[in-house]
């Protein structure tokens, strides 16, 4: 009975550890949380947050920021900036409050419990980031968390254009990471609005696949649009030159 008794509670302590392990992931300057949070970190949250850029930034805002994982890469990318992260969901925003405060960066960060439709600032930004829901008129999971943090449902690409062209300041960018076929829409609702692409990157899985995502950077500017190209792995776990160099900053491994 004694060893029956052990036995199960060496079992719990191992599951224990094993889901608290698997529940952080751990970046060079800062971990993040992410048990609760319904879309867990993926590759376009670390692109985008190594990527999109402004004029040296000192007022950011991030759009659907989930765990906080782009807010926290901004924050470090950008040591005078003040950033404020929007989030939805009250099990995201919990844990992004939580990463934050565990952060060096916790005194420049405010994580907002909101709906980006309503949210309200006086703030004009310098650079406006977001990954946001793609999945517009597709199967939807069980799980209401998810589906917003997934579908356009509970915002549209033209609503979210329209309401963060009038938060940025006269020199601001707006920089997202899209489905590739919404890149056109994007592009053609930011013209309406007065926002032009600035910068546009095509992205791969690896170079024999079709490409998949775009990151876009739009602001006022009348300049002509630099375009490329990332290919993310030459094989499965092996990555490009490229993408390391782009997330070497972050990845405790690269």
């Amino acid at each position: 009975m004694f060893r029956a008794v052990l036995f199960e509670k060496l079992r719990l302590h191992l599951a224990t550890n094993t889901m608290t392990r698997s529940s952080v992931f751990r970046f060079k300057q800062f971990s993040i949380q992410q048990e609760k949070s319904a879309m867990k970190i993926g590759t376009d949250g670390v692109l985008l947050g190594a990527w999109a850029t402004g004029d040296s930034p000192r007022s950011i805002l991030d759009i659907g920021s989930g765990t906080g994982l782009i807010a926290l890469m901004l924050a470090q990318r950008f040591p005078n900036a003040l950033i404020h992260a929007v989030e939805i969901d009250q099990n995201a925003y919990l844990e992004a409050q939580l990463n934050v405060k565990n952060s060096v960066f916790q005194d420049r960060i405010k994580v907002h419990h909101a709906d980006f439709k309503t949210y309200k600032t006086d703030t004009k930004y310098d650079l406006i980031v977001s990954n946001p829901p793609y999945f517009h008129q597709s199967l939807k999971s069980l799980h209401d968390n998810r589906n917003l943090a997934r579908h356009t449902d509970s915002l549209s690409l033209r609503e979210l254009l329209v309401r963060a062209e009038q938060m940025l300041s006269n020199h601001g960018v707006l920089a997202l990471i899209l489905p590739n076929e919404q890149e056109r829409d994007a592009v053609s609702i930011g013209e309406e609005i007065g926002l032009r692409p600035r910068e546009i990157v095509h992205v791969k899985g690896r170079v024999e696949l079709p490409v998949k995502r775009c990151m876009i950077a739009l602001d006022r500017s009348s300049a002509e649009v630099e375009k490329g190209e990332l290919v993310v792995e030459v094989e499965r776990h092996k990555y490009t030159a490229e993408y390391v160099d782009l997330t070497k900053d972050f990845y405790l491994h690269m």
